[in-house]
């Protein structure tokens, strides 16, 4: 599966951002997408994630209660939305997915090998 991101930009906290990821190609009815981020000299942490076939949602603490992950089938689009953006929350932002992938290792992203390019949320404060 191919994943194409769109959105990001640049906000003031307590601003709302949307971020989209389009699959394109072959997909499993397993198949698991979403979002991880990176904050320069960080490492690459898990956002939240959806299961495309049940829509059940899996959110980092970090972000629950402020991000909403959905999926939009017509359209092979997983969105992401941000509310309540906070400084913290600047990185750059991938989109990936996995058609093999075990609930237990949802967080963790060696365990997806597609990926889209990334796309810069910057907060200021």
């Amino acid at each position: 599966v191919q994943l194409q991101a769109s959105g990001g930009g640049l906000v003031q906290a307590g601003g709302s951002l949307r971020l989209s990821c389009e699959a394109s190609g072959s997909t499993s009815s397993r198949l698991i997408m979403g979002w991880f981020r990176q904050a320069p000299g960080k490492e690459r942490e898990f956002v939240a994630v959806i299961n495309y076939s049940t829509r059940r949602t899996y959110y980092s603490d970090s972000v629950k209660g402020r991000f909403t992950i959905s999926r939009d089938s017509a359209k092979n689009t997983v969105v992401l939305q941000m509310n309540n953006l906070k400084p913290e929350d600047t990185a750059v932002y991938f989109c990936a997915a996995s058609s093999s992938i075990i609930l237990s290792n949802i967080r963790y992203s060696k365990n997806y090998n597609n990926w889209g390019q990334g796309t810069l949320v910057t907060v200021s404060s």
